[in-house]
């Protein structure tokens, strides 16, 4: 899975960028609890499938 496809899923999940460190992206949702961080490396590179893993299990999707 690319960057572009895992921020579209965030966003229409309703998480929103908070705050962005170096090639690290933190999203925030209004009521879920935490947040989740994206590396950013660019819009067309493939996350690992273990961090994709991750950033899902964060999210809850």
């Amino acid at each position: 899975m690319k960057y572009e496809e895992i921020i579209s899923a965030l966003r229409e999940d309703g998480w929103i960028l908070v705050r962005q460190n170096g090639s690290h992206r933190q999203f925030k949702h209004p009521v879920k609890p935490g947040k989740v961080t994206v590396p950013y490396h660019g819009n067309n590179k493939e996350i690992h499938p273990k961090t994709l893993k991750s950033i899902l299990k964060q999210a809850g999707l």
